[in-house]
């Protein structure tokens, strides 16, 4: 019986790694456009919270409810929230803006805190924002990275990112379309994650 359920995980794990090398693939071409497409900097499509931020060291934070996040996600729950609605954080320093371990721009919803190590951007729309959130965890940064004794991607930087702005109809289509393969490679609620 193990060895059935050993063999399955393997075969589940093969056929997840193939679909995400898919995705991957998928992603490129439709995040990549010529030049029929205009560009902007990330300063003028999204707006820049970063000023509403607010560090707490760990000995200070009383226990909660609320996500509190950082450069790689949520580090820890606590008791208030600085923010409430829907945004895009963007990893602002640390190994990861290199190594590219983990996302570096990533959605969070609802009542949460923010440290310093993550920028806080808010978009018009949820298209726009995954797509954004799409576009910058595809795109190489490293020339927006200062790799001084930590890397780091400052708040001007990060506005002089340049994306391709296609019509709205366009970016839903292509959100529609990576959302769905998103789910498939990464929610364990459902699909092959789930079978494993």
């Amino acid at each position: 019986i193990l060895d059935n359920f050993t063999e399955l995980t393997a075969e589940l794990t093969a056929e997840l790694t193939a679909r995400k090398k898919q995705y991957e693939y998928y992603r490129k071409q439709l995040i990549t456009f010529g030049d029929d497409v205009p560009m902007g900097m990330l300063g003028t499509v999204a707006t820049n919270l970063d000023s509403k931020r607010k560090p707490v060291k760990k000995g200070h934070r009383e226990a909660g409810e609320y996500p509190y996040y950082g450069a790689s996600g949520i580090v820890d729950y606590v008791s208030d929230f600085i923010f409430d609605g829907d945004y895009l954080l963007v990893s602002e320093d640390g190994a990861n803006l290199v190594a590219r371990v983990t996302p570096i721009a990533f959605s969070a919803s609802g009542k949460i805190w923010v440290n310093n190590h993550a920028h806080v951007l808010k978009f018009e729309t949820y298209v726009e924002r995954k797509f954004v959130e799409y576009y910058l965890n595809m795109i190489d940064l490293s020339r927006f990275i200062s790799t001084a004794a930590q890397p780091k991607l400052t708040q001007d930087n990060l506005n002089k990112i340049t994306i391709p702005v296609p019509s709205i109809t366009e970016q839903e289509r292509i959100v529609e379309i990576l959302d769905r393969f998103d789910t498939l490679c990464n929610d364990i609620s459902i699909g092959l994650p789930a079978e494993i």
